[in-house]
């Protein structure tokens, strides 16, 4: 059995922000980060939550990540924003994109933000619930490492890039949030595998020959099995138009890995539209989503994407989470 703490969300937040800055990283590039992990705790996404702050910081001081990065906004068009992250935090890019787009999308009805010369952005869905919550329909999309290989081949071409739709709801929050990698799986959760000792299931990922795989380690070293076979290359190739080629990032065949020393700063890309659904709907939006969710809430044993976060997070709110005790030794030896 597996020997848990719990932590409140502000014990969670405060614990990786100061391993971040003591690791070099500024308190501006800290703050976001260190209350996105919290959140992502708090959405039961452990595989990127605290598990990734010893990752984040190695990446820091190896150079793979310019902790004291400073993002630099652009308005290249009325409805066009640009971040370049400068090799620096998603976090801090995207938030400083954030607070151009949401106003650009309720003054134009939609409006879209690029990021460049990123890094791995952690859970996409926590990016678009944000705009969700700010009354925005939300698309996002982000690169990564190649690690899926075109159909009929082996050699992996596009990271498991994953996409997300954050559709706002009555009461201040995402009616529906769609987060999902164009793998069966993402792969922190074939790394935490990896890490643990622990065989994976058969269809998460394949050899270098491209066959089934239930060892993490020959996974690692082969590919990620796509969703859906096909269909899931081409949502990777979608995203990866979107969030690299659209935003002058890096290709996921150049990018270095997330994961590890090597390489240099991944330079990776993020691609965000922001709808007001005001603009579109004349007032029948709200009415059409409630009805859409209430015939799928009303069906017996049926899921509503977005719910289960839901639920964890107010729980966490309230009773805080389970963290790993291991993944706080880590941690805590970062602060000596």
């Amino acid at each position: 059995m597996t020997d848990t703490r719990t932590l409140t969300l502000a014990e969670i937040e405060e614990l990786s922000f100061r391993a971040l800055v003591a690791a070099g990283t500024s308190a501006d590039n800290a703050r976001p980060l260190a209350q996105a992990t919290a959140a992502t705790e708090a959405d039961g996404v452990a595989s990127h939550g605290l598990a990734y702050i010893p990752i984040y910081c190695e990446h820091v001081q190896c150079g793979k990540v310019d902790g004291m990065a400073m993002p630099v906004l652009s308005r290249p068009r009325p409805g066009v924003l640009t971040v370049d992250a400068a090799t620096g935090f998603a976090h801090s890019a995207i938030d400083l994109g954030f607070d151009a787009l949401i106003p650009a999308a309720r003054e134009q009805g939609v409006a879209v933000l690029a990021i460049k010369n990123s890094y791995n952005c952690g859970v996409l869905g926590y990016h678009t619930y944000r705009l969700a919550q700010a009354g925005l329909v939300a698309l996002g999309f982000t690169n990564a490492p190649a690690s899926i290989a075109p159909s009929g081949g082996s050699k992996p071409v596009v990271g498991t890039n994953p996409f997300s739709v954050a559709v706002p709801g009555t009461d201040g929050q995402p009616a529906l949030l769609i987060d999902q990698s164009a793998s069966t799986i993402a792969k922190s959760e074939v790394m935490k595998h990896a890490r643990e000792g622990k065989p994976i299931p058969v269809g998460w990922a394949l050899d270098a020959e491209g066959n089934p795989t239930t060892d993490p380690e020959v996974g690692l070293k082969g590919s990620m099995a796509p969703s859906g076979g096909y269909k899931g290359v081409g949502v990777a190739l979608l995203v990866e138009v979107l969030a690299a080629a659209l935003t002058g990032a890096t290709l996921g065949i150049n990018a270095s890995p997330f994961s590890g020393t090597a390489g240099g700063p991944p330079k990776t890309g993020q691609f965000f539209i922001a709808i007001d659904p005001g603009a579109t709907a004349e007032g029948a939006f709200a009415a059409g989503v409630a009805e859409l969710v209430e015939a799928i809430r009303l069906q017996d044993g049926a899921h509503l994407p977005g719910d289960g976060r839901r639920a964890k997070r107010l729980a966490a709110h309230d009773e805080g989470v389970a963290v790993n005790t291991a993944t706080l030794a880590r941690i805590e030896a970062l602060l000596g």
